[in-house]
């Protein structure tokens, strides 16, 4: 089975200089390497290719056959590494926490060990009969969530 650290640093040596970098790999038993890759701009086909050869080069078939799939992170998908949350500041979430709450907001603020989203809440506010819907941030940790997806707009 190949080596999932060496993997790993052949493909962000061949990232570096670029905006892109390594949202997820995966080596099964029977050497089947899966690798996805996101960007601040956008990755077309080319930048797959590059990182595609680069794996080729490092890690001869001849002396350990694999299979090898290199792609962009799908949009839809959750988010798994700070840069994501980094890259997507600004943008509507949707956050599932593992003690089984959905919270929607704005991503506001990240680091390495979690995130912060604004959403409305309703609060009760002094001298007033009723509560209000007032901005609320939350801090969550990475550790606290199932998943955060990105809300698309059409």
């Amino acid at each position: 089975m190949l080596d999932k650290t060496a993997l790993t640093q052949v493909i962000n040596e061949a990232l570096q200089g670029t905006d892109m970098f390594l949202v997820q790999l995966s080596v099964s038993r029977d050497n089947i390497v899966d690798v996805q890759l996101d960007s601040n701009t956008s990755i077309n086909i080319d930048d797959c290719v590059m990182v595609n050869n680069a794996v080729l080069d490092a890690f001869d078939r001849d002396i350990e056959d694999y299979e090898l799939t290199v792609g962009s992170y799908g949009i839809t998908s959750p988010l798994l590494v700070p840069r994501q949350y980094e890259k997507n500041l600004g943008e509507d979430v949707e956050v599932l926490t593992a003690d089984g709450r959905k919270l929607k907001g704005t991503l506001t603020g990240c680091d390495e060990s979690g995130f912060t989203i604004s959403t409305l809440k309703k609060v009760k506010v002094e001298g007033k009969k009723r509560p209000e819907m007032q901005p609320v941030a939350i801090v969550l940790k990475y550790d606290e969530i199932k998943y955060t997806k990105i809300i698309i707009k059409f």
